[in-house]
């Protein structure tokens, strides 16, 4: 069974919160996960200045070292939450542009 790391929705419209979950990878958005390993609520609260994250921080390694894939928003969070490292090998490498392909233009 191959697991992801990766993100599911809850909540109401324009109220929503985010759970970092190990899942496999096979599995629809909010199915049940494996492990919840992080909640993390995008909205400012009244009197406070930053979002906030609810960590695991073990076992998001602990998935990690087992192999488990992050999605592209999964890492974009645990590298801003300082648990992953720019440049490591979950990364995904930048693409340099093709020269064969057609370029536009802005007017």
């Amino acid at each position: 069974m191959a697991v992801r790391i990766r993100l599911a929705m809850h909540g109401l419209r324009h109220n929503r919160i985010f759970h970092m979950v190990a899942i496999d990878h096979e599995a629809r958005r909010n199915a049940k996960p494996i492990e919840t390993l992080a909640i993390f609520d995008p909205k400012v609260k009244i009197g406070e200045t930053q979002k906030t994250v609810q960590w695991s921080v073990d076992r998001i390694k602990y998935w990690l070292e087992k192999g488990a894939k992050p999605s592209e928003s999964a890492v974009k969070l645990m590298t801003m939450g300082g648990i992953l490292k720019p440049g490591q090998p979950i990364h995904k490498p930048e693409r340099s542009p093709n020269p064969s392909q057609p370029t536009l233009k802005q007017a």
